[in-house]
């Protein structure tokens, strides 16, 4: 069965089904075009009781900004988990998440179905989100203006990881931050690494070559390269991941 993702946004047309739409492309399009994803957006403002569908109103205590209003969003999650008989984790998207890292992507990747709360104005009611209770989770130390790229960037990473979905699991695992099998076999052991450098044709460009060891035809010799180039740039570029 597909993984069902259901999107609680003001602005639905973010997440449109028209070919141009980011989450209609590339990866995540296939895999949705394939049966192994599938994901609705649902307009929070559809929840609204007042005649203009507000869902917002001004913070009490003063300061800038709008928050988002309790009853419009509760409603919405509690009509849309109602949709589809499997539990869904709730996600909050915000700024003061946990962050979105790749060992939290294989968790989420692993459930049946999300529900993911994209904010906007402020930010939301403090009290809806104690009721809710969401994972709260952040793309970055930065704020953006609403939490649908957020969601789309969670997406994303997501549906990569679902069973057939890159055609080769070994992908997903090779990847920047994937749990390499030879990497955990470290002393001491590391799981997380950056990637290894990449090439392919031509073998010479601009006076530069592909290092000969990719060209021999020697698993065991290019599988090593690629480790030592892994352990290298992570070294140097993400020494906390070593650290860790």
């Amino acid at each position: 069965m597909a993984m069902r993702i259901d999107i609680l946004t003001t602005f639905p047309e973010m997440f449109g089904a028209e070919p141009g739409c980011a989450l209609n492309s590339s990866i995540p399009g296939r895999a949705r075009a394939a049966g192994a994803v599938e994901w609705h957006a649902r307009n929070i403002r559809d929840f609204a009781t007042d005649k203009h569908q507000k869902t917002d109103d001004r913070p009490f205590g003063g300061g800038p900004g709008m928050v988002m209003m309790c009853q419009p969003l509760y409603d919405a999650v509690i009509a849309t988990e109602a949709l589809d008989p499997r539990p869904a984790r709730r996600i909050y998207l915000t700024p003061q998440g946990v962050p979105l890292d790749q060992k939290l992507v294989e968790q989420l990747a692993a459930e049946p179905r999300l529900l993911l709360i994209a904010g906007h104005y402020e930010g939301i009611d403090e009290r809806v989100i104690e009721q809710l209770a969401p994972l709260e989770v952040s793309i970055g130390d930065f704020v953006l203006s609403g939490g649908e790229l957020g969601a789309m960037v969670l997406i994303d990473a997501v549906i990569r990881l679902l069973p057939g979905v890159l055609g080769d699991d070994d992908s997903a695992r090779q990847d920047s931050f994937g749990v390499a099998e030879a990497a955990g076999k470290l002393k001491p052991p590391v799981e997380r690494l950056l990637d290894c450098p990449h090439y392919t044709k031509p073998r010479e460009w601009m006076g530069r070559a592909v290092p000969d060891v990719l060209l021999s035809g020697n698993h065991a010799a290019i599988a090593k390269w690629r480790l030592e180039r892994r352990i290298e740039r992570t070294t140097q570029r993400r020494p906390d991941l070593l650290e860790q």
